[in-house]
């Protein structure tokens, strides 16, 4: 089903807010004292009214933080009730004692909550190695949990910023059975971007009753599909962690993998997922290029999806949009080392913004073009890359930025 006919058939329409649109969620988001800077929000916590299902996806990184490990567990049993973030400290290659703080984190927010501990999903993002200020971060947790509320989503996406310069919040609405669902997420990525399931973290909501097995099932779909088509400087980081809760609020027949729900869940939650990936590209570090590829005519979705990925990750076609310039070749350079089968000599290949589009291959072959008009179009901040491989019906999307001299400001001094 195409977005077009899934908004007319489930009248789905995007709304104000983040993880406390869908009904029965609360949060929060506070200054514990985990950043040095009073005014920067640094714990958040997200909670469900009544008991839920949740699903999730980790990085593959092998250094997988203590955090994650902990989310793998919980998330193996299919139920949370909570879900507790800090910021500045991303406890990580931090030994058994990161694995006792994640347990203590949880066990805090349990007791707070009156909920059992193994219903608690932690997550952290920050610096690498440095031991969790614990006293800092469960004093942190006693002072949250009073401050839950349905207007706490925007406090607690502030508060799972690191390198973030914008808040990234979405949710939409759609009709199933009768009933009114919501779906509502929030995440956190600027740099350290390219999830292999950036740093990235990513929270969804939803009031749908839905089985655990189908919410886990469509989590990965949804995360294959957008987040995993991100990619900002190249590194997948060792806290990555995509998490969903469904509590059922909306009380509607509970969704299974194989029945029309499915597909209006699945479509909802990776149109919340995409506009949320888009944000983390949007807002790379050092950004000035949004860079959106469309890879279609693929053979297969593996084929779209390598060689749309390659292209927004080649760090010399991120140089050459930065620099404003219209150097094709590196675009076609990418798509060729990907992996991707297709026949070279059907290739076409068009650049587009508000400014206008521009061919610049066809049939594997180079066009002349107007510089001029290339260069407007490169001067706008959001730039399609329009790939054809012209050997089958499958299309991808990967998002990305340009590489501009402030990345590498931003992170030659992360640490101070």
């Amino acid at each position: 089903m195409t977005e077009q006919n899934f908004n007319a058939a489930y009248a789905m329409q995007e709304i104000g807010g983040g993880v406390t649109a869908a009904k029965g969620f609360v949060a929060a988001g506070i200054h514990a004292g985990i950043k040095n800077n009073p005014a920067k929000r640094d714990l958040a916590l997200l909670a469900s009214e009544v008991p839920a299902v949740c699903g999730g996806v980790f990085t593959q990184n092998k250094f997988a933080a203590a955090p994650v490990n902990w989310c793998r567990k919980v998330n193996a049993q299919g139920k949370a009730r909570a879900i507790v973030v800090n910021s500045g400290n991303a406890n990580a290659c931090t030994g058994q004692t990161g694995d006792e703080h994640a347990a203590q984190m949880a066990q805090a927010v349990g007791g707070a909550l009156n909920i059992p501990t193994n219903e608690v999903l932690v997550c952290s993002t920050g610096v690498i190695g440095v031991e969790m200020p614990i006293k800092t971060v469960l004093d942190g947790v006693s002072a949250i949990a009073g401050k839950l509320s349905y207007e706490g989503g925007k406090d607690a996406a502030e508060a799972i910023m690191t390198t973030d310069t914008c808040l990234k919040q979405c949710a939409v609405t759609y009709e199933y059975q009768g009933k009114l669902i919501t779906v509502g997420g929030m995440a956190k990525g600027s740099g350290m971007i390219h999830p292999n399931m950036a740093t990235m973290l990513c929270f969804i909501t939803t009031d749908l009753a839905i089985e655990q097995s189908a919410l886990q099932k469509a989590v990965a779909e949804a995360a294959g599909a957008t987040f995993n088509m991100v990619t900002v400087d190249g590194d997948t980081s060792t806290n990555d962690t995509m998490l969903v809760l469904a509590n059922g609020v909306a009380a509607n027949e509970p969704v299974a993998a194989n029945n029309e729900g499915y597909a209006a869940f699945v479509a909802a939650l990776t149109f919340v997922a995409a506009r949320l990936a888009k944000l983390m590209a949007y807002d790379g570090e050092g950004a000035t290029k949004l860079l959106e590829c469309v890879v279609s005519g693929a053979a297969t979705l593996k084929d779209a999806r390598l060689a749309a990925k390659a292209v927004v990750g080649s760090s010399l076609v991120k140089s050459a949009f930065y620099g404003e310039d219209a150097n094709w070749g590196r675009i076609i350079c990418a798509a060729g080392y990907s992996g991707a089968e297709f026949d070279t000599q059907a290739v076409n290949l068009r650049l587009e913004s508000v400014a206008g589009g521009i061919d610049l291959m066809q049939n594997g072959a180079g066009l002349k073009f107007n510089e001029e008009l290339a260069a407007r179009i490169l001067q706008e901040r959001e730039i399609k890359i329009l790939l054809s491989l012209g050997n089958g019906a499958y299309t991808a999307t990967s998002w990305g930025c340009d590489l501009s001299h402030e990345y590498v400001n931003i992170n030659a001094d992360y640490r101070s």
